[in-house]
């Protein structure tokens, strides 16, 4: 008798996948299956030996991400699935989810392909307020920074980090910075099957301007937290949204909304996490998250 067969996608950095990730190969193995760690990139998989594969510690994609995204169509397959993937690993999805009312925050784009001057991305940043400049496509807060417009030197090392990331063929993100991050932080929500199963705070990370890093991600600090029903609503919306757009009539094996709470107290969506987020299963106070995405796992393959 041939048993199921689950390959768990990370990188070539974490080749026994992340710490919260671990626990999933045992709870997978209790149920019969043959579970095995497996890095994205590597040549020598064949990826068609494994009845389902799900992507969890990938976190060096995006600097690569057409290579990724042609893994993800590679695979027979694969959860979340490559056109989750697609539409996921670009937050123009951000857009999106505002065309449809869900409270996201404000953002400005700026295309590289527009070629823009350095005089013409100084008028794009804000007056007043910090602000946040960050590429569109990137994971883990890398290539992030927060910088002051009444300070000269903050507000010159803004435009040259835009300026760099559009040089570099990347587009750019300007956000407000939301100030109640400095105190409530943000607000993660974990679904499983399309079911909440926790949520996580986490603390202020930002702080200054971006800073160049041999880091996978910035580390952060977690804690449980309780959602409000304004934030399980909003989050729901944003999936709702997200499942519309690409199509697909299972709701998504995994999910992670984060939120913020902008000034008039209203959830806002910072980022809507379908490809590789970390669910901090160590932080839902039980093992009910865990033993959820193994059985929605199992179910699939």
């Amino acid at each position: 008798m041939t048993s199921t067969r689950i390959g768990l996608a990370t990188c070539s950095a974490l080749p026994r996948l992340d710490s919260d990730d671990r626990p999933l190969l045992a709870a997978l193995t209790e149920r019969g299956v043959v579970a095995e760690a497996v890095v994205w990139d590597d040549p020598d998989v064949d990826w068609s030996v494994y009845d389902l594969v799900v992507v969890r510690s990938t976190w060096d994609y995006s600097p690569r991400r057409d290579e990724f995204l042609a893994w993800a169509q590679g695979v027979p397959r694969l959860e979340n699935p490559a056109g989750v993937l697609r539409w996921n690993t670009d937050k123009g999805y951000l857009r999106t989810l505002e065309e449809a009312g869900v409270p996201v925050i404000p953002t400005i784009w700026l295309d590289p392909d527009l070629h823009l001057s350095k005089r013409a991305v100084h008028t794009r940043m804000p007056a007043f307020g910090d602000f946040v400049v960050k590429p569109v496509v990137s994971a883990g807060a890398q290539d992030t920074g927060r910088y002051q417009p009444v300070s000269a030197q903050s507000r010159a090392l803004a435009i040259t980090h835009a300026v760099d990331l559009l040089d570099g063929g990347r587009a750019v993100m300007i956000q407000p910075y939301v100030t109640s991050v400095d105190t409530a932080g943000e607000t993660g929500l974990v679904f499983v099957d399309g079911e909440l199963r926790h949520a996580v705070r986490k603390h202020a990370l930002l702080t200054g301007p971006a800073e160049a890093s041999e880091e996978l991600y910035a580390a952060e600090r977690m804690e449980p937290a309780v959602a409000t029903p304004e934030q399980v609503d909003v989050a729901e919306k944003a999936l709702a949204v997200a499942r519309e757009q690409v199509g697909g009539e299972q709701p998504f094996l995994y999910a992670r909304v984060d939120l913020v709470t902008g000034d008039d107290g209203t959830p806002m969506v910072i980022e809507l996490e379908l490809t590789e987020p970390s669910l901090w299963m160590q932080h839902s106070g039980t093992a009910a998250t865990l033993d959820a995405f193994a059985d929605a796992i199992v179910a699939r393959a």
